[in-house]
């Protein structure tokens, strides 16, 4: 497996913060890598050195002569007035027909494709990019946040491209759904250090997690040992006839050490309003319609949501989610129809637009007292800022200064403080760290009231949604099945489109190829295997699997005892490798016994 890149020794700072510390990681031939760390942590800025847009203060990125890097770009390179057809082929130089082919991975054709560019939302506009990256044939691909406000259709394409992509790529995504089905190593990113684990993005979290709780089991273990032996010494040092073994043990004293364990990062503690619940509808729809004065969006919706259902809003972008959600809490005025909410209903609004709209001059803790009801103490809005991070001298940080996620941080902290038995959230987690989404998640389980809302994240929308609202072909209205249904259903219209490309996109490289003079004519069926060769591979591999799992075994006994942390990941590292090398012998001797039946 070629190494594709390297880092060596890596530092970088911004003021008093160190984001590289000696840092140290390597990326290899066809390795698909998720890139995680706390917000602020430094990821992005170690893509910019990796693509040469910033420099080390020290250390070095060691590239591989036939690296070919591609980068999904955030700007947007279409030119006012072309096509996706017409901007894959000036930016990749390939023919139509094979832009064409690429592009309907993405489900671009029709309008999508040949009609201007500029008519296509931010999603639509992200699927020609990528087309546009896989034309580019590159051997690592760098995504910084590819799901950002993508719908679930689009995440769920780029994930099927991505498992498909048999390149390496370095992809940086607070998704833990995305990067659980795209990456199979996962590199961490904390207080400046580089840590490659060979594993998926729920095993390395579970790893952490069990690593610091041995370290603790271990430090406890030493710490007990430690005493018993000071008072054996303080007991013994002053007679004759036991100094001697005083001494040994006091030497056995010195080199009994505790692991040093980090203080773990602070974490968001959200806490939801506290309401009285109440029962009958909270929401009716009737004959809805929604949209703009010159173009309309949806009609003739008709739903009911009741007092105390998380409804989750799905569709496609462009579909009318955020449309309808405006329209209900009267930022648009219905087309038609009405929506009606229910007596006493205390409505709070968390849109994509509000922590863009703050006023910059306000300081933290200014924007919390406005938000705050009537009667409620400096402590306890000081309490709720501390529980989302807004501690000591935050509070006085002017709005203008600080980043999307803590501005997010402090819309949902506004929110908090009111007294609201209802609370609509558009994209609640968009620019907040996955510690800080599962602390909402948590407080929303717990909240008494009624939540309407749409996400593109699909862990928080699994988590958390009752009952399921889909916008779709004009209208809206109440999904039959659980979240995980609307998934697979998405998921089986996606695999049925595959399919029938296939066929057409097979159909055509048969054409070209006649066409470019290849096509021999002859059966392209591959010879079947020599049964003596067959059986003589089938005992090979037999013996590897025994190999192997032997290894794995004794690896893992190995693990079990360790207690230098440093070792510890070594040997976990070890395990895990030498289990995907027993995964491909077993799966390639189970493709063989198929041959042999």
């Amino acid at each position: 497996m070629g190494v594709l890149l390297q880092i060596r020794g890596a530092e970088k700072s911004y003021g008093m913060q160190r984001l590289l510390d000696d840092a140290e990681a390597t990326l290899t031939d066809g390795v698909k890598v998720g890139f995680v760390g706390r917000n602020g942590a430094g990821k992005s800025t170690l893509l910019r050195v990796l693509l040469d847009e910033e420099e080390l203060e020290k250390g070095e990125v060691i590239r591989s002569s036939n690296l070919k890097v591609g980068y999904l770009r955030q700007h947007d390179p279409f030119q006012p007035t072309e096509s996706a057809m017409d901007f894959l082929v000036r930016d990749s130089g390939q023919p139509d027909w094979k832009c064409g082919e690429v592009a309907g991975q993405f489900e671009l054709k029709g309008d999508y494709l040949n009609g201007p560019i500029s008519a296509l939302s931010g999603g639509w506009q992200t699927r020609v990019k990528l087309a546009a990256l896989l034309l580019h044939e590159p051997n690592l691909l760098l995504l910084d946040e590819p799901t950002n406000f993508l719908d679930v259709r689009t995440q769920i394409l780029l994930e099927h491209f991505l498992q498909n992509f048999n390149q390496a790529a370095l992809i940086v995504s607070h998704d833990r759904t995305f990067l659980q089905a795209t990456c199979d190593h996962t590199l961490d990113l904390t207080r400046g250090k580089l840590t490659m684990y060979p594993g998926k993005i729920e095993a390395f979290l579970e790893y952490q997690a069990e690593r610091r709780e041995h370290d603790e089991r271990v430090n406890a273990a030493v710490l007990a040992k430690q005493k018993k032996l000071q008072q054996f010494i303080d007991k013994n040092r002053a007679r004759a006839s036991t100094a001697s073994q005083a001494r040994s043990k006091g030497k056995q004293l010195e080199r009994l050490q505790t692991l040093e364990i980090e203080e773990e990062l602070p974490t968001a503690s959200i806490r939801a309003p506290i309401v009285v619940p109440r029962k009958g509808p909270a929401l009716r729809l009737n004959d809805l319609s929604i949209g703009y004065p010159d173009r309309t969006v949806a009609t003739e919706i008709k739903l009911e949501i009741e007092h105390g259902q998380r409804a989750a809003i799905v569709g496609d972008n462009g579909q009318g989610k955020t449309t309808l959600l405006r329209t209900i809490v009267g930022s648009l005025t219905p087309l038609g129809g009405e929506a009606k909410w229910g007596h006493g209903c205390d409505i709070g609004v968390y849109a994509q637009h509000v922590y863009s709209s703050l006023d910059p001059n306000q300081t933290v803790l200014e924007y919390l007292e406005y938000k705050a009801i009537a009667g409620t103490t400096n402590q306890m809005i000081l309490a709720v800022a501390g529980s989302l991070l807004f501690r000591n001298e935050h509070v006085r940080k002017k709005v203008k200064v600080l980043s999307g996620g803590e501005r997010a941080r402090l819309c949902m902290a506004g929110l908090l403080l009111g007294p609201y038995n209802i609370l609509v959230l558009d994209e609640p987690g968009n620019h907040l760290d996955v510690e800080t989404v599962e602390s909402l998640v948590e407080a929303l389980l717990e909240y008494r009231g009624t939540v309407i809302f749409t996400s593109h994240d699909r862990h928080f929308m699994r988590r958390l949604a009752t009952n399921i609202v889909e916008v779709r072909d004009g209208t809206a209205k109440n999904y039959s099945g659980d979240y995980d249904g609307y998934l697979y259903y998405v998921n089986k219209e996606i695999e049925e489109g595959e399919r029938a490309r296939g066929v057409t996109s097979g159909q055509k490289s048969k054409k070209n190829a006649s066409k470019s003079g290849k096509g021999s004519g002859k059966d392209s069926t591959e010879p079947a295997m020599d049964p003596r060769k067959l059986q003589k591979e089938l005992k090979r591999l037999e013996k590897v699997v025994v190999a192997l799992d032997a290894q794995r075994r004794e690896l893992n006994d190995q693990l079990m005892t360790a207690t230098d942390p440093d070792h510890a990941l070594k040997l976990h590292n070890e395990v895990k490798a030498v289990e995907m090398d027993l995964g491909e012998a077993e799966e390639k001797w189970l493709e063989l016994n198929s041959y042999d039946e």
